[in-house]
């Protein structure tokens, strides 16, 4: 009550203070009163007394005597103490003539004045301090009255306050109403006034809401009392969105507040910017749901996906054939398409199902869609004689399904269109407008898009696939060594450089291959097929696995400089040199990995070669980069044999590239594969080798075909992210009884016992018609190993598909094939050897050299035997008789 701050504080202070004033001049003007009064008292008291004294008998008598101090003085000092000489009044005393003969002072005491005003102060003291109680109590009544009506608030809130209500009567474009508990308008703005037509004493006499003239409806809802939220009501022609909240304020009578605005303008604009609105999030959800895969037919359901049901009751879509297979289509209303979608209805009510071939019928919307390249529109399907001409029953089954409006719009992109894309709706929500065609030719271009890209990526995939599976082996040679089986998987991002190959070597041997290319498409494909001819040739020159990965690792360098050179021109002369390519190139395995690698300078390979000798059952191994194989033993123990790792491929340098030897009993599996195997993004090496060894001990009597089906099924990933190759190999022994083995010592005349122990072996293998062509090439042969080779000197026969015969010694020099001149002695022996092998070649061994030669076994060369020597030597005319 006593904050001076609050209008109520100032107003109390005001009126006490004017109280106690008033007390006080009361007070003050009581005591000026009494005083007076008492002065006046006591002069007329004096002035009677000296009158009397004055006129008094014998006053004038002892006056005019001799002595009259004598005879006054005694009386006068009588008086004077009995009255006090505080006021004093002189009177003259005159005679019968009219003459002063003396003059009579008489005084009263000022305290007897005093005394009275001071027994008087009591009462008046009392009736101040009365007076100020009742007015510091009235004071307060008002105070509490008023500090309850200001809510304590100062001048300058109450100033704004002011202000602010003002504003929200007169300034603001929104009605505000104030209704009480029973009903009646207390408030009311311009705004309202204006929107509700109110009569202009509604507020000033308080009257009923029910009174004014309201809608039922409305009046029913300001009168209830209940909460509303833009509830739209009608009044008059306007469509009014109302807000209600119930209050009491500061305690005080129960009412509501009411807010109006008029939505009939706003409600138009609000639905169209809301259709836009959508429409917009419909386009930005087409951008990130259309096109998430590089598959045509996906992607056209993707569209119809997206439209269903935000734009259209039933979408279809149907692509144009030569799409599906990656070709660019040929324009024209009498093409072949293929339907490739259908949503909103299921499939078997629709007059085309998902992959029916469809040919429009020229003048339907379709047709002419697909002939003009521009959205057609049918606002009712039910007047539309032309729509109807494709099929007068599927089409009336359309009808009968209430659908009743149809934007046709043609899938184009670059000029060239793909499909056609058909938005349908029913009676259940508005027809189709003008306004709707070009939404409808935005959405299908951001799908003709993506159509267009899965088209051209199926192109190019086909494209790749096809050189890849050119690229790759078509079937695995024969051979006896070995039985082999393998899977190819390409990646989903398409088809890369992950290769495998299975190579038959001299002496019953077979090499395995597997090697992977980084990257995809057709550049990782091309790569691949020259690395793998690259592995065929140099096998050819029977190249240990070091030796052989070495040459590749120098080809794989030169590879890279010529991608580096051509990098550096397509670049104009800007790059950094082919040194400084090829050197940036080599520092990241991140850039060799980049899809792209046909022009990074680097082609980043890896290799793993193995060679597999049955004799002995011995495997020799070699990696460069690739991961290491897998050992399955016949007992199913599963082991990952250590094997020296170099560098991959173009990396290598001067690095020495080390082997690893095996020894495999019969019937032991070897698997080899690529890392997309046993690693992904979601999967490293590790817990990869941990699943194959797994998959691998689970079945120790499975075949190699078994094997491959049992990997491939435990441990592929729905989406591989790299491609798979897996070759499973069983290994088998070529036994004693088909190996026959010899020592020759360095005597010529040695040859003729080791060349009879050699044809005796030949009939134990029931090969005796063999016996001519072997004696004679190993006699040859075995005659230069003497001659011109060096201890120790071994003849070895094998029996496999081939009748093999190798002659070793050991010496590095190396014969070679040539034509002898006339003059001649020798030199035709090897020449009659390659004439009756079917292959013939040299080996190198850490200890020399194999000379080795392979003769069919079903005699399938014509010419064979004895007769044909003649043959073969009538064919050199210079070649004397023998």
């Amino acid at each position: 009550m006593l904050d001076v701050r609050s209008v109520a504080g100032q107003v109390f202070v005001l009126q006490l203070a004017l109280a106690v004033l008033l007390v006080v001049a009361a007070v003050l003007a009581l005591v000026f009163q009494a005083q007076g009064a008492t002065v006046r008292e006591a002069r007329q008291r004096s002035i009677v007394g000296a009158e009397t004294f004055a006129h008094a008998p014998g006053t004038l008598t002892a006056m005019k005597s001799a002595h009259p101090t004598a005879l006054l003085q005694p009386q006068a000092e009588s008086a004077r103490k009995h009255s006090g000489l505080g006021l004093n009044t002189v009177t003259p005393v005159v005679d019968t003539g009219h003459h002063v003969v003396g003059r009579v002072s008489a005084g009263i005491r000022p305290a007897k004045a005093d005394e009275r005003i001071a027994g008087q102060l009591p009462l008046l003291l009392g009736s101040a301090a009365g007076a100020l109680l009742l007015a510091v109590a009235g004071t307060a009544l008002v105070n509490r009255r008023l500090r309850r009506q200001t809510h304590g608030l100062d001048p300058a809130a109450m100033y704004r306050m002011y202000d602010h209500h003002h504003a929200v009567l007169h300034a603001v474009r929104e009605g505000v109403l104030i209704v009480s508990s029973d009903g009646r308008l207390l408030l009311a703005n311009d705004e309202a006034r204006r929107l509700l037509e109110l009569p202009a004493d509604a507020e000033e006499n308080r009257r009923p809401i029910a009174d004014l003239g309201l809608e039922p409806r409305l009046s029913a809802l300001l009168t209830s009392g209940r909460e509303a939220t833009d509830e739209v009501h009608l009044s008059g022609d306007r469509l009014l969105a109302v807000n209600v909240r119930p209050t009491a304020p500061y305690g005080g009578p129960a009412g509501s507040a009411v807010t109006l605005r008029d939505t009939t303008e706003l409600r138009a604009l609000t639905g169209r910017a809301a259709v836009a609105q959508e429409r917009l999030r419909l386009i930005h959800d087409a951008g990130l749901r259309i096109g998430t895969t590089l598959d045509v037919g996906r992607t056209a359901a993707e569209l119809a996906d997206v439209a269903v049901p935000r734009f259209a009751d039933v979408v279809t879509v149907e692509l144009l054939e030569p799409v599906l297979r990656g070709d660019e289509p040929e324009s024209g209303t009498t093409a072949d398409l293929r339907r490739m979608a259908v949503r909103g209805v299921p499939q078997e009510s629709a007059i085309y199902q998902v992959g029916d071939v469809i040919r429009f019928v020229p003048g339907t919307p379709m047709a002419a869609s697909l002939e003009s390249r521009r959205p057609v529109l049918v606002d009712d399907l039910r007047r539309s004689d032309t729509w109807r001409r494709q099929d007068l029953e599927g089409t009336q089954r359309v009808l009968d399904a209430r659908i009743r409006s149809l934007i046709a719009v043609p899938l184009q992109a670059r000029g060239v269109v793909l499909g056609l894309a058909n938005f349908w709706r029913s009676d259940h929500a508005d027809d189709f407008e003008e306004e709707d065609l070009s939404f409808a030719e935005e959405l299908t271009a951001r799908a003709a898009i993506s159509i267009d890209n899965a088209r051209r990526y199926t192109r190019e995939h086909t494209t790749a696939v096809t050189l890849q599976r050119s690229l790759l082996p078509q079937t695995l040679p024969e051979q006896s060594a070995l039985e082999v089986a393998h899977r190819y998987l390409p990646a989903q991002a398409g088809v890369g450089g992950d290769w495998f190959d299975v190579i038959p070597l001299p002496g019953a041997r077979v090499a395995l291959v597997v090697g992977d290319v980084v990257g995809h498409g057709l550049h990782a494909a091309a790569t691949m097929g020259r690395l793998r001819t690259a592995v065929h040739n140099f096998s050819a020159l029977d190249l240990p696995p070091d030796e052989l990965l070495s040459h590749l690792d120098e080809l794989v360098s030169h590879i890279d400089t010529d991608e580096a050179r051509a990098a550096s021109r397509e670049a104009g002369g800007r790059g950094e040199g082919v040194e400084e390519t090829v050197r940036q190139g080599t520092g990241s395995d991140t850039d060799r990995a980049r899809p792209d690698a046909g022009r990074t300078g680097i082609t980043g390979a890896t290799c793993l070669y193995a060679i597999y000798e049955p004799v002995a059952g011995r495997v020799t191994l070699a990696r460069a980069g690739h991961p290491g194989p897998a050992v399955v033993h016949p007992d199913g123990a599963v082991t990952f044999p250590e094997v020296p790792v170099s560098p991959p491929l173009g990396l290598g340098g001067s690095v020495p590239v080390e082997t690893a030897e095996l020894t495999l009993p019969q019937g032991s599996r070897l698997v080899l594969y690529t890392n997309g195997l046993v690693e992904d993004r979601d999967r490293d090496i590790g817990t990869g080798l941990d699943q194959l060894r797994t998959v691998l001990a689970t079945g120790a009597d499975r075949t190699p075909e078994q094997t491959c089906a049992a990997v491939l099924d435990a441990m592929l990933s729905e989406h591989p992210s790299d491609d798979i190759a897996l070759l499973v190999a069983r290994t088998h022994l070529l036994g004693p009884p088909r190996v026959a083995e010899w020592e020759v010592s360095s005597d010529p005349a040695a040859v003729a016992p080791v060349r009879a122990a050699c044809l005796r072996t030949l009939e134990s293998w029931g090969l005796e018609a063999l016996e001519f062509t072997t004696e004679l090439i190993l006699s040859e042969l075995i005659t230069n190993a003497i001659r011109y080779g060096a201890q120790p000197i071994r003849v070895r026969l094998l029996h496999d598909r081939a009748l093999i015969c190798e002659v070793s010694d050991g010496t590095s020099a190396s014969p070679h094939l040539r034509r002898a001149a006339t003059t001649d002695e020798g030199g035709r022996g090897l020449f009659l050897v390659a004439q009756f092998a079917q292959r013939w070649g040299t080996r190198y061994t850490p200890g020399g050299k194999v000379i080795w030669t392979e003769q069919s076994l079903d005699e399938g060369r014509p010419g064979r035997g004895p007769d044909a020597a003649d043959d073969v030597l009538d064919q050199w005319e210079d070649v004397p008789a023998l």
